[in-house]
């Protein structure tokens, strides 16, 4: 094999291992938003208290702390892990907010409203 194909094999490697990094970031990035939307934008049971106020500083400071990872990021690898622990952050505060207020007797919940056809 001559050393222009050698060269040429092994730079389309580097390209499909770079390209398989970044697809990999933007996972990372989309479990991170998906975290996002699960930020709560109102306080259970309407209770503003210290449990509410430190979540929400709590999910400031992961979102500062994002900026700066993203910021000092130098190869993909640092986007990954950046998106990573940003993720990981959100849902670890929203689940102690979660069983802090449970342990006061406020519960977390969803309602859902289904349309039946009533038949008469």
């Amino acid at each position: 094999m001559t050393s222009f194909k050698v060269a040429a094999v092994m730079t389309l490697g580097l390209l499909a291992t770079a390209g398989h990094a970044a697809i990999s970031g933007l996972i990372e990035e989309k479990v991170a938003r998906e975290e996002e939307q699960l930020i709560f934008s109102t306080p259970i049971a309407g209770i503003e208290n210290k449990l509410w106020f430190d979540y929400r500083i709590d999910i400031i400071e992961a979102q500062k702390e994002l900026r700066s990872d993203l910021n000092r990021a130098s190869d993909i690898e640092d986007l990954r892990d950046a998106w990573e622990e940003y993720a990981r952050e959100l849902r670890k505060e929203r689940i102690h907010y979660i069983e802090e207020m449970a342990e006061r007797g406020y519960r977390a919940g969803t309602v859902t409203v289904e349309q039946t056809s009533a038949v008469r």
